[in-house]
């Protein structure tokens, strides 16, 4: 057997183009035409009569089932307006135009389609109107006690007006609405219809077809044609529009033909768009129905029912003669694919068969050569994926330390607002940015923690301690916010002692049970432990959505993330599991994970049981003083907004600051005051090329080598926490919460002064 001189096997054009060689087309190409001829003569005329009103039916029923389809999504999207409009009814919306206000400007970012709102109080007077198209008005004093827009809205909870069109061109609709109390007023919207455009446009019917919609009155309110609809086209003359305005039933008025706005003659289906009163109308033309139907008769009728029948009764003749050349190619096949690459088909009956065994043969032939190169195409596709990575790594670092300085200038800025907002509205907004930067800084540390697990800089540090003492402070922790989403929680108290990290114990359960607690809508969450043997297993149990089988080995995989769909919209990198899985391995803690879907899931941590020992027995530490005021503190950062964030915190803790944006800086200022630094603060990576070890060896080789400092970088590369660690020095990683950054100077400070005092 000869190959192409490539290797490659033979070219594809080249297989197509061979011609059956020998008997075996000649042999049953009479015999097929006299069966397919046979066959279809006695059938053509009844199947052709059959499969025409088939079809017909067919297609009228697909109409109708695409005119529901666009009429509920028209309905859906009427009443999502309906929904967000609801909240601007609640009691609490009615306390003052302030909180109407508010409403309304969040009502018309979060629906484009609504142009217009207006609050009505309970005689019917205009309160406030806020528009996308004209300046607000609040306290219009305008009387609608008469519209119907009031009246109606009173009278039945809820409004739609009819169809208006604004300048002859765009079509409105008012929408109005009440919660249904007697004191309270009237919610109303003008809502732009042309958004429907965007629904129907969506919708294809056939190559000529088209979907429209009318309202009750007979006006067209959305068409593909969007120069139909501005014309405020008048479709209630039109035949059989009329006929379908007039009746209940979704059928079409007869089973003829009818003829369209455009004057075609089309086959059409309607459906009525609750409760709005709308219908909605799918044309297709009677060229398409005609073309659809020849097309499949001809095509498929002919070649897939021919096909059929001739398969099966050439088939039953036609087995006998071939089970030899088969039985080679399978047997064949099967030593091939059980890697006998070396073995060839030999088939000589000087037809198909033979080709087919050729091509076999060629394939085993590629196959073997494909193996030869295998081993070092996954070497390489190794050491690409390894770059890949590195990467990837490297990105990360750098996105994570330019994202980093404002936000830990953010968390400084905010922290001293506290101190001068003085409104209850004002606290509370403080409160949200609080909670806002919260949340990026759990996404951050997320990302450091993996750093840390990678760059393997972290050593257990093993004890024996009561597991009370860690339920404790996850109860503490999660029992108010799972209060707060309606949950239930429940701790169940232990009297086992366990030998582990505390800390990093600690971290796995706090990941576990904020993973339940954010996850579970209805029910509640459970830890509890249990002795097995010499170990104890700490159990997380919850009642949320579950994890289907599929998916329990990839959760604890870097980024990995249940779909939208699965879960609530609580952001996440979808680094918890997979921080909980490195920890875990790294304590030598088996974690396992049990679940199904639609009835929650149980985490279970298993740690070495210790023996007990009263010793441990913790007692509250006494009030720390106040150690920080009057100090002189030293901050050098090249970041200016960072600078003004901690000096501005630092003088409001009662410290005095030399804020300098490099060494030589903070050096010339400290000599104009004549004072001695008690502490320095320097970012680790500098504009002027300088590192903040460096900086703070210089201001110590002026000072003394006593004075206590500690580093700040927005870095969280792994290498940044070895230098740190190597040099001595304490590194927190921007941002940097206020709580951390002062428990960090009354740290230093009192260790400094207990050194001091001792000497």
């Amino acid at each position: 057997m000869n190959l192409p001189a490539t290797g490659q096997g033979v070219p594809t054009d080249a297989v197509k183009n061979q011609k059956p060689r020998g008997r075996l087309f000649r042999k049953y190409a009479v015999f097929f035409a006299a069966i397919v001829c046979l066959a279809l003569g006695s059938n053509t005329a009844m199947e052709v009569w059959f499969y025409a009103r088939e079809y017909r039916t067919l297609l009228l029923n697909v109409q109708r089932a695409q005119a529901e389809a666009t009429a509920i999504k028209i309905g859906q999207f009427v009443k999502e307006i309906e929904s967000h409009l609801g909240w601007t009814t609640q009691p609490w919306s009615a306390a003052s135009v302030d909180e109407w206000r508010l409403d309304a400007v969040r009502l018309l970012r979060q629906v484009p389609a609504v142009t217009e709102f207006s609050k009505l109080d309970a005689s019917g007077r205009e309160r406030l109107h806020v528009s996308r198209l004209a300046p607000d008005v609040i306290d219009s004093g305008r009387d609608f006690a008469n519209d119907l827009k009031f009246t109606e809205a009173r009278a039945k909870r809820i409004f739609y007006g009819p169809v208006y069109f604004r300048n002859e061109s765009e079509p409105y609709m008012t929408l109005a609405m009440t919660d249904g109390r007697a004191n309270t007023g009237v919610s109303v919207v003008e809502i732009n219809l042309k958004f429907i455009w965007d629904v129907v446009a969506q919708v294809t019917v056939g190559e000529r077809g088209q979907v429209y919609v009318v309202d009750g009155r007979g006006r067209l309110v959305a068409h593909p044609d969007l120069n139909l609809v501005l014309r405020n086209t008048d479709l209630s003359r039109v035949a059989y529009i009329q006929a379908a305005r007039s009746s209940s039933s979704t059928d079409p008025p007869d089973e003829e033909f009818h003829e369209d706005i455009l004057g075609r003659s089309v086959l059409t289906a309607h459906a009525s768009i609750d409760p709005l009163g709308w219908l909605v109308f799918f044309d297709l033309p009677v060229r398409d129905a005609v073309d659809a139907l020849r097309v499949p008769f001809l095509r498929s009728g002919l070649h897939l029912l021919a096909a059929l029948i001739l398969a099966v009764l050439a088939g039953l003749y036609l087995a006998g003669r071939m089970t030899g050349p088969i039985r080679t190619l399978r047997s064949g096949a099967i030593r091939i694919g059980q890697g006998d690459l070396g073995h060839r088909i030999s088939i000589r009956t000087g037809d198909d068969f033979e080709a087919l065994g050729e091509q076999f043969n060629r394939m085993a032939t590629q196959l073997q050569e494909s193996y030869a190169t295998l081993e070092h195409k996954v070497d390489e596709r190794t050491r690409e994926l390894a770059l890949a990575n590195l990467a990837k790594s490297r990105f990360l670092a750098a996105a994570s330390h330019d994202l980093r300085q404002p936000l830990h200038a953010l968390g400084l800025f905010v922290s001293q607002l506290r101190t001068h907002v003085g409104t209850p509205e004002g606290g509370r907004l403080v409160e949200r940015v609080d909670a806002a930067i919260s949340a990026m800084n759990e996404l951050f540390n997320a990302l450091l923690d993996i750093s840390k697990l990678d760059a393997g800089v972290l050593t257990p540090q093993r004890s024996g301690f009561p597991i009370e003492r860690l339920l404790q402070r996850i109860e503490t922790t999660f029992a108010g916010t799972a209060e707060e989403s309606g949950l239930s929680f429940k701790v169940v108290p232990s009297g086992a002692w366990v030998s582990s990290d505390f800390l990093l114990l600690e971290r796995i359960v706090l990941n576990l049970v904020s993973n339940a607690v954010r996850y579970t809508g209805d029910g509640g969450v459970l830890i509890g432990c249990r002795r097995r043997g010499d170990n104890l297993r700490i159990e997380v149990y919850d009642t949320g959505p579950g994890i289907a089988d599929d998916q329990q080995r990839d959760i604890f995989a870097e980024f990995y993330q249940i779909g939208a769909s699965d879960r609530r919209a609580h952001g996440g990198l979808g680094l918890g599991l997979a921080i909980v899985e490195r920890l875990c391995r790294l304590l030598d803690h088996p974690v396992e994970l049990t679940s199904a879907l639609g009835r929650g899931s149980r985490f279970a941590v298993t740690v070495p049981l210790a023996a007990a020992h009263s010793s441990a027995v913790e007692h509250a530490p006494a009030p720390a003083l106040d150690v920080v005021s009057s100090k002189l503190i030293v901050v050098i950062d090249d970041d200016a907004l960072v600078l003004e964030g901690m000096g501005g915190l630092l003088r409001s803790w009662g410290c005095r600051v030399v804020a300098a944006s490099s060494a030589d800086a903070a050096l010339a200022e400290l000599a104009a005051r004549g004072e001695r630094p008690d502490l320095a603060i320097s970012d680790y990576r500098l504009a002027d090329g300088y590192t903040g070890i460096a900086v703070i060896e210089r201001i110590r080789d002026a000072y003394g080598r006593t004075i206590p400092a500690f580093l700040i970088s927005g870095d969280t590369a792994p290498a940044r926490l070895q230098e740190a660690r190597a040099g001595g020095y304490h590194l927190l990683h921007k941002p940097v919460p206020p709580i951390a950054l002062r428990a960090m100077l009354t740290q230093l400070l009192k260790k400094h002064e207990a050194a001091a005092g001792a000497v």
